[in-house]
């Protein structure tokens, strides 16, 4: 199934992403993302493009006072506050190129504090063609991606067993839905699941109750990947269940960039240990879903 492009550009200037031309070319028309590449939420300067026209900049406090730019601390610097976001509407400022709000960050990323990053960039819009892009950023290193698709097949798997009606669990009849989290895990992490004595990397097992299904697919998709996709994905599960299936559930997972500056929504995001934040849909067979979203300790709760 088609779930690229996206791009990678190499010493993008910020201002780039601000002007009329992008703004008009990309914001308005479809759904366009942007997240800066190879760079540390905790520790480096990062930018973050959302599809409803955000951009969020989290930027060290050096950098944040040479901009001149007004943002607010960042919830994690802890005592010493050396992080700061800035939350920029280009859907706003392109209302008014004159105004004196666009000039000052205009000129702030143009000449004051001008500022590069290497670049992940998609952009989804229906009839519009692939190659805009690559051509709109012809002057700069700009190199096409499609994202890396990996399909397994497990044999003799131990999975839990799970009940739609049943989201806290119920003992000795179905698992609850952070005993399946856990599990997934593990199965994405290619544990083994036996817990045997011998066993010193890992002691964890399936939950119980459980049973053991001849095959499982894995099916994994690496990359920059558009919300517009993911949904095309989440459907296609949904119609699985279309025709009668041996299958009693699946699940469809998505894992955020561990050193975006945001999470859900437009609400800030850390590091601390890990970076995580996730969610995971189960469809069950007679079209019933849980949805689970988790968060490591630098977020806030998901909505």
């Amino acid at each position: 199934m088609e779930t690229g492009p996206y791009y990678f550009v190499k010493n993008l200037p910020l201002h780039e992403l601000i002007t009329h031309e992008f703004i008009n070319t990309f914001v308005k028309k479809g759904s366009c993302c942007a997240l800066t590449y190879n760079t540390n939420i905790d520790e480096d300067n990062t930018a973050a493009l959302l599809p409803n026209g955000k951009l969020i900049l989290s930027l060290d406090k050096d950098t944040y006072e040479e901009t001149g730019l007004q943002g607010h601390p960042s919830r994690y610097s802890g005592r010493k506050i050396m992080k700061f976001i800035v939350s920029i509407d280009l859907m706003d400022l392109s209302c008014n190129l004159d105004s004196k709000k666009y000039k000052r960050i205009s000129w702030s990323f143009k000449e004051k504090k001008p500022l590069k990053f290497d670049f992940l960039l998609a952009w989804h819009h229906t009839g519009a063609e692939e190659s805009t892009m690559m051509s709109y950023f012809s002057s700069y290193r700009i190199q096409e991606h499609q994202p890396k698709i990996a399909v397994s097949t497990m044999t003799d798997l131990q999975c839990p067993v799970l009940q739609s009606s049943e989201l806290g669990g119920k003992p000795e009849v179905a698992c609850g839905a952070r005993e399946l989290l856990d599990w997934l895990g593990a199965v994405f992490s290619d544990v083994e699941l036996n817990n045997e004595p011998n066993n010193f990397i890992s002691t964890y097992c399936c939950p119980q109750p459980s049973t053991v299904v001849a095959k499982a697919y894995l099916c994994t998709i690496t990359g920059f990947i558009l919300p517009e996709k993911i949904c095309l994905l989440l459907e296609q599960l949904c119609r699985y269940f279309d025709e009668p299936k041996l299958a009693p559930w699946v699940t469809l997972s998505v894992q955020g960039f561990a050193d975006s500056p945001v999470s859900w929504r437009e609400k800030e995001h850390g590091f601390r240990k890990g970076g995580e934040h996730l969610y995971n849909f189960v469809i069950f067979n007679n079209q019933d879903y849980w949805l689970q979203m988790a968060v490591g300790a630098n977020d806030d709760c998901p909505p």
